[in-house]
């Protein structure tokens, strides 16, 4: 993917280096709110064996798998942007996120689960009455 030349400058890669995997603001706002309601879940887990894509949070005996998706890094239709420096990387690099967000998506649905994607701009209270419906259809 790419032509090889590193996506950013070094001042740029480790800022970005820095970049929360797991914790992130939305993610923990998400949990509490789920906690708050009396919801248990596992955090930063596989749902399925052999697939090496992790969810937020995994309901397991429901079969509901949750990911919060950041708007950079998962080209939100309302809030994505486009890096200007080396741009045909970074379009490959979020093209290929997306690709394999819908990707995830189709494997885990074949295998009998229900996805909840929630965008990091979304209201917890809001999210999280959609994950607890998908519970709920469970």
């Amino acid at each position: 993917m790419g032509s090889g030349r590193p996506a950013t400058d070094a001042a740029t890669s480790a800022r970005m280096s820095r970049q929360r995997r797991v914790g992130t603001a939305p993610e923990l706002a998400l949990r509490r709110e789920l906690h708050r309601r009396g919801c248990r879940y596992f955090v930063d887990r596989a749902p399925l064996k052999g697939l090496r894509r992790r969810a937020d949070l995994v309901f397991p005996r429901r079969r509901v798998a949750v990911y919060v998706d950041g708007c950079f890094w998962h080209s939100c239709p309302q809030h994505a942007t486009s890096p200007r420096n080396n741009a045909q990387w970074w379009s490959e690099k979020l093209a290929g996120n997306v690709t394999r967000d819908r990707d995830t998506d189709t494997r885990l649905i074949a295998a009998g689960w229900q996805v909840v994607r929630i965008w990091e701009h979304e209201d917890a209270a809001t999210a999280a009455d959609r994950v607890q419906a998908a519970l709920a259809d469970r």
